[in-house]
């Protein structure tokens, strides 16, 4: 009974862990781990014996929003005209960048270089998909690889975070200011 109270707890712990730090690092890409354990209700050496450094923390609440965000992109039609189904796609996933934009932040800083991209290739290969019937249909263009345009769209998505944090463009002006380009920048030659 023991034991199993205890992985109880631990799972109760993780959890208050996780969301304590998605709250926190949603707030401040670089809060602490001893800001972390106080919003989780449990000390520091609780939170290190289920993520031993800062990094494992960040990747595991990275992890759970990328799970998240494709649960939500799964939901997304498709089908189509692919111009429009790229407007929808693109409309779901700037609001969940705009949504998880800090904790992006925190993870670019904490995770080593890759890792970010790798985390993404779930929702990435979904967009290559529907860029490749695109190109079958003949609305998107051929002559550059889809991998290329597939980073195209991850990278305007991420300047037009960008954007938003130096106070340029408001949150509502980014989802068509996107599918502008995308569509023009995908367009045949």
């Amino acid at each position: 009974m023991a034991v199993t109270t205890r992985r109880a707890d631990a799972q109760r712990n993780i959890a208050a862990i996780l969301t304590a730090a998605a709250e926190c690092l949603s707030r401040d890409p670089a809060a602490s781990t001893s800001e972390i354990a106080k919003a989780a209700g449990v000390g520091r050496v609780t939170l290190y014996g289920h993520f031993p450094s800062r990094a494992e923390l960040v990747d595991a609440v990275f992890v759970q929003a990328i799970a998240t965000g494709e649960e939500t992109l799964g939901q997304v039609d498709l089908t189509g005209d692919p111009r429009e189904a790229l407007a929808r796609l693109t409309e779901s996933s700037w609001q969940l960048v705009d949504q998880y934009r800090a904790l992006l932040l925190a993870a670019q800083d904490a995770l080593p270089p890759g890792r970010v991209q790798e985390l993404h290739a779930d929702p990435m290969a979904r967009v290559e998909r529907l860029l490749e019937r695109g190109r079958a249909e003949g609305v998107f263009r051929s002559d550059l690889p889809t991998s290329w345009l597939v980073s195209v769209m991850h990278n305007v998505m991420h300047g037009a975070a960008s954007e938003l944090q130096a106070g340029r463009i408001t949150s509502d002006q980014a989802a068509p200011y996107i599918t502008a380009t995308l569509l023009s920048a995908f367009a045949p030659a």
